[in-house]
């Protein structure tokens, strides 16, 4: 399956180059304050100012590069306790939308990301789950203890279960952490889909202009339920979705 967009001329290589050169200097001037303060604060006071930034990057994405957002069923989303967000992975774009979209939040992620300068010292900070990937039965048990942390404590957790990023047109395989994690808790399971592979590739500079398309599905109860039940169930959404969506061949 192919992106449906032309050869890109110079103009968007521009829009992409003034999206950069914003989105890397205002992450670096806010980084310094995030260290500072961040460390300061109760963590959901600390998630909101270091995620603060987030809205800028998508508002800069907007006028830059005209590429916008529209979300179908928010309203799924629990609005009180913890739970566990499955969502396909095919753009560094999810990576800074989810993080307004569910608040708060920790993030399954790998644990390279923690020693990029400035931005990953302030990643660390929103108290993430960082993986080995190399060691998949220590990185499994890893998620399972301190997710279960995180849900006790109302945190809700957000899990990529394709593990990378995968490009449009492939679903993937999708690992059951996030239904043995949800299940072992109690806890609902909410699946999200998007189509952002097709406007920002993944690790491509060019960003196309267009609507990203986000459904949050309805949550799913997982309390005397088998993992393997509950991660079929969301296979199974997830898959649909994104063929609605156009990120999948029908």
């Amino acid at each position: 399956m192919s992106v449906p967009h032309s050869r890109p001329g110079i103009a968007l290589y521009l829009r992409a180059a003034l999206y950069a050169i914003g989105f890397y200097l205002v992450t670096i001037i806010y980084a310094f304050p995030c260290l500072l303060i961040g460390p300061l604060l109760p963590f959901r006071a600390r998630f909101r100012f270091l995620t603060a930034i987030n809205y800028f990057y998508i508002a800069w994405l907007r006028i830059c590069c005209n590429l916008g957002v529209e979300l179908k069923g928010r309203e799924n989303l629990p609005t009180e306790g913890s739970y566990v967000v499955v969502a396909n992975h095919q753009s560094e774009w999810e990576t800074l939308y989810f993080q307004i979209l569910i608040r708060p939040q920790a993030v399954v992620l790998k644990r390279e990301l923690l020693r990029i300068p400035l931005f990953g010292w302030a990643l660390a900070l929103l108290r993430p789950i960082a993986l080995d990937r190399s060691n998949r039965r220590e990185a499994l048990k890893q998620l399972l203890r301190q997710g279960q942390q995180r849900l006790d404590a109302g945190i809700p957790l957000l899990i990529f279960p394709q593990g990378t990023r995968v490009p449009v047109g492939k679903m993937g395989k999708l690992n059951k952490g996030g239904a043995i994690l949800a299940a072992s808790r109690g806890v609902p399971i909410v699946p999200v889909a998007h189509n952002a592979g097709l406007y920002w590739p993944g690790k491509s500079f060019i960003k196309y202009p267009g609507r990203v398309q986000v459904e949050v599905g309805p949550a799913i109860p997982t309390e005397g339920r088998s993992a393997d039940e509950v991660h079929a169930e969301v296979a199974a959404w997830l898959e649909r979705a994104m063929k609605e969506q156009g990120s999948l061949p029908q």
